[in-house]
């Protein structure tokens, strides 16, 4: 969907300051579109399936409770009688779900959907509210934006993406107002009325006063692990206050031979984090004793927002860093327009902000934070680096690749 938006959005604003002549009014079939999708992501789905075959993995479909540290209880999807299988080691990977919230705390909340029911659209909605503003509302907001839909976010706080660099979201939260985006700050959802269904008008009233109507409302405030019936509480395997599994750096929680990684375990909820975590897992409980130590190391994990345009971040921000490093802090930064819109209208020029977090009379840099057009391309090398320990001396050392908007970060000064 967002590649769909990043063309859309080129094909209406861009191409023609290259003289490229598209059809003479642009349009993007949802309706058409959504099933090819889908057909994609079951193709995904079946390789996933056939993997397990060829690598000689059982897979049990059905509804899975843990009866004890060794033994899984199965209820089949298909209504069969249930039945338990025997263990030496479970490993705990449920994820987790998007949250709605109670009609109960906000009257009329069911008319609305989540993140999954984005995906279950038929058709593309012409009014939308995003409720919150994290990765989903954002990500959601600039993909519906793009392709053409009024979008309106409302945010409890003051910003969108609490905890990601202050300049890089500054940035990429006036792009999304200049491009058509409405951001209503510091406000909370008090009721929703209307009809239920992608057809039916719904009414927003807000803590602010203010009242609008839209076609769907998505909720994108948070989720929750998927802990519930799991029968973690009858063997005692300790949750935090959020409900996620408690695990220690090995991913052990504090029942022997119970493992959790992903989502449910609360840390890093991304899905590379999960895949890297389960690898170093299974080295380390069935690899031999080279890898007994084998545990992934969740500082400076790499990770992009796919927002319009994206952002690339690792490592601390400015304030975490000057919270933990103080006055040994220093920045470097720099704000251009990559080439490619040279030729296109002042208008629809995407900023580009790069900036540099270094510490210490070495400057290694424990901090990267960037975005414009490629920075999630952009950031997975970079990534490599700052978890290798560079210092603004080895980013200096390397020659630029002209012209590209990369080679900021190797000649800032």
């Amino acid at each position: 969907m967002w590649h769909a938006s990043d063309l859309f959005e080129k094909t209406t604003k861009q191409v023609a300051g290259y003289h490229i002549t598209a059809s003479p009014e642009a349009n993007f079939s949802w309706e058409t579109f959504k099933p090819q999708r889908d057909a994609y992501i079951r193709k995904l789905n079946g390789i996933y399936h056939s993997n397990f075959t060829k690598e000689g993995v059982e897979f049990h479909q059905g509804r899975a409770s843990l009866v004890s540290p060794t033994e899984v209880r199965v209820e089949p999807a298909d209504g069969s009688e249930p039945y338990v299988l025997n263990t030496s080691q479970i490993c705990v990977a449920a994820g987790g779900f998007p949250i709605i919230p109670s009609d109960e705390t906000i009257p009329g909340a069911n008319l609305g959907i989540t993140s999954d029911g984005f995906f279950e659209l038929e058709k593309q909605p012409k009014r939308v509210c995003v409720v919150g503003g994290g990765y989903i509302g954002v990500e959601l907001a600039g993909m519906l934006n793009a392709l053409g839909s009024q979008v309106r976010m409302v945010l409890r706080g003051g910003r969108i993406l609490r905890g990601f660099e202050a300049d890089v979201v500054k940035v990429v939260e006036g792009w999304m107002v200049q491009q058509g985006l409405t951001i209503t700050k510091e406000a909370k959802v008090l009721k929703v009325e209307g009809q239920a269904g992608e057809d039916g008008e719904k009414t927003v009233t807000l803590s602010n006063g203010e009242t609008f109507v839209v076609d769907t409302i998505i909720w994108a405030i948070g989720r929750k692990p998927h802990t519930e019936g799991l029968g973690l509480d009858k063997l005692g395997v300790n949750l935090d206050q959020k409900g996620n599994i408690v695990v220690d750096d090995f991913q052990q929680t504090n029942v022997s031979g119970i493992t959790a990684i992903g989502d449910i375990q609360g840390k890093a909820l991304l899905t590379p984090v999960a895949i890297a975590a389960g690898r170093r897992l299974a080295n380390r409980l069935f690899g031999g004793p080279q890898f007994a130590q084998d545990k992934l190391d969740y500082a400076n994990i790499p990770t992009v927002v796919f927002s319009h345009p994206t952002i690339g971040t690792v490592g601390l921000t400015e304030e975490q860093a000057r919270k933990k490093y103080g006055d040994k802090v220093k920045i470097y930064k720099s704000s251009f327009r990559s080439l490619y819109f040279s030729m296109i209208e002042e208008e629809h020029k995407e900023p580009t902000l790069y900036k540099l977090v270094c510490v210490g009379p070495e400057e290694r840099v424990v901090g990267l934070h960037i975005c414009g057009a490629g920075s999630d391309e952009v950031l997975q090398g970079f990534g490599v680096a700052i978890k290798m320990g560079a210092t603004k001396k080895d980013l200096d050392d390397t020659v630029a690749i002209h012209p590209t908007s990369a080679e900021e970060l190797v000649t800032m000064r």
